[in-house]
């Protein structure tokens, strides 16, 4: 058994070679190993797809994955082959960024690259064959690169994904590519770029600009409408005015897309420096009111522009946060739960995001609130976000500092302050003879802020109270 990881934006397709096969669930930007099997001296078609957490991988050097994509390449230009980095990785180089990943297109065919990569150091296996998509592997130092056969692109009719490919050209493979800036080819082996679409020019130009008709790529795959917006935002780039103009024509048909690829696109936005440009845009050309459909609330120009503000103020805030401040600003609170489902948001992602939102506010004045109120949100996990929140908030001039160092200072107490165990429990209360009930939750929390007051330091102190606040309600125990 081998083992590969990779990451995906909507989830995981298994159970066969290619993509028409069947769909595991795995939520958007999961991290999953493939688990290959072997069987009788060759790889098996199956692959059998288990949530990440089998197998711990490593983070790469980048310069170790870099040289792998550089030997995949080379490796098929021994064989015969043209072989050449492709798109984003290209495109990153260029501005001076590191990949993340490395593709190699070329003009092997599938079985040719099977061929090529038939040993057992190095090998082959099938991630998108019918579109002439395979992954090879380096299961030794865990690496991965992707590569795909020169293609050109049939009919598309699920706004997806095309019915068939014909194997062409890196000419033709380039015109079915989304925006210039992701149209150019690479050699790595003697530093040569091959540039069809003018992608060069428009990187110079620092412009994202779709390759051909842009009524036609967006047509081809719904989500290069939001793609359009994310590149042109996270590279700080233009967004060229037909490009723009189609993805603001064509912005309601972003509805065909499937939930866990939008979101896919939405956290990489949210989470990247430059998320309240992306919201601009967003907003600017009409896809913004499209994602939260009847639950869009127009915001008022304070609100909006408070929002964004606070926005270029986060440094790596998680997606949940984003996902809130974005929540609070354009839709109601009852609403959230729904989007959440709508988005297909992990049951984790979706609770801590309505967490955050209902907490929005409340370490805002911290140093005039009543401490058993405030300690409960400061011990809560997602406090560290909350935290994140003021100080953008006060980098805004919309917090107090100091608010903040007071509940920094506050969070440097001793667990025996900061969050003593609990004087008594429900267990507690039976013993004491009183009858189960909603009444129990009000005479523990009563306990519990005496307790945090330091107004009660025993057990034998928090039942007198108990007694105490019976009396006051005319309550006997049993």
């Amino acid at each position: 058994m081998r083992l590969i990881t990779s990451t995906s934006a909507e989830g995981v397709r298994c159970g066969g070679t290619g993509f028409p096969c069947l769909f595991a669930t795995i939520g958007a930007g999961t991290r999953f190993t493939y688990h290959e099997i072997y069987c009788g001296g060759q790889f098996g078609r199956s692959l059998l797809v288990h949530a990440y957490g089998a197998l711990k991988m490593p983070q790469h050097n980048q310069e170790i994955v870099r040289d792998f994509a550089k030997d995949v390449a080379c490796t098929l230009r021994r064989a015969g082959f043209e072989a050449l980095w492709a798109g984003g990785c290209v495109r990153d180089e260029l501005l001076g960024r590191i990949p993340k990943d490395y593709d190699v297109a070329t003009n092997a065919q599938p079985d040719d690259v099977r061929k090529v990569f038939a040993e057992k150091s190095i090998y082959a296996i099938p991630v998108g064959e019918a579109f002439g998509v395979l992954c090879v592997v380096d299961p030794k130092n865990k690496c991965q690169v992707e590569v795909a056969s020169f293609r050109s692109d049939g009919a598309y009719l699920d706004g997806r994904r095309p019915v068939n490919v014909t194997f062409s050209t890196a000419e033709q493979d380039a015109q079915r590519r989304d925006f210039t800036i992701n149209g150019l080819f690479f050699d790595p082996a003697n530093g040569d770029y091959f540039d069809y679409v003018e992608g060069k020019v428009d990187i110079d130009r620092r412009v994202v600009r779709a390759i051909g008709d842009p009524e036609a790529r967006f047509s081809e795959d719904k989500l290069r409408i939001l793609r359009a917006i994310r590149f042109t935002a996270c590279l700080d780039f233009d967004l060229e005015e037909a490009t723009r103009n189609a993805v603001t024509k064509m912005a309601g048909q972003i509805r065909v897309v499937s939930a866990e690829r939008i979101t896919g696109e939405m956290r990489l936005m949210l989470t990247d420096p430059h998320r309240s440009r992306a919201l601009q845009l967003l907003r600017d050309c009409g896809l913004l009111e499209i994602l939260f459909e009847e639950a869009y609330r127009r915001p008022t120009k304070q609100i909006w522009e408070e929002m964004l503000a606070i926005g270029e103020q986060l440094s790596k805030p998680s997606f949940p946060l984003t996902l809130a401040i974005l929540f609070s600003a354009v839709t109601d609170a009852t609403a959230i739960k729904n989007i959440g489902q709508r988005w297909r948001l992990s049951n984790q992602q979706a609770e801590r995001t309505a967490w955050l939102t209902e907490h929005l506010e409340s370490l805002q004045k911290a140093r005039t609130k009543n401490w058993p109120q405030l300690q409960r949100i400061l011990i809560h996990e997602g406090s560290g976000e909350l935290l994140q929140l003021l100080g953008a908030r006060v980098a805004c001039n919309l917090a107090d500092e100091e608010d903040l160092a007071f509940c920094r200072e506050r969070l440097t107490w001793p667990e025996a302050d900061l969050n003593p165990p609990p004087l008594l429990n429900g267990d507690d209360l039976a013993a004491h003879g009183l009858r189960p009930g909603k009444r129990y939750r009000e005479l523990l929390v009563a306990i519990r802020d005496a307790q945090l007051l330091k107004q009660i330091r025993s057990r034998d102190e928090a039942l007198r109270l108990v007694d105490q606040l019976l009396d006051t309600s005319g309550e006997e125990p049993l």
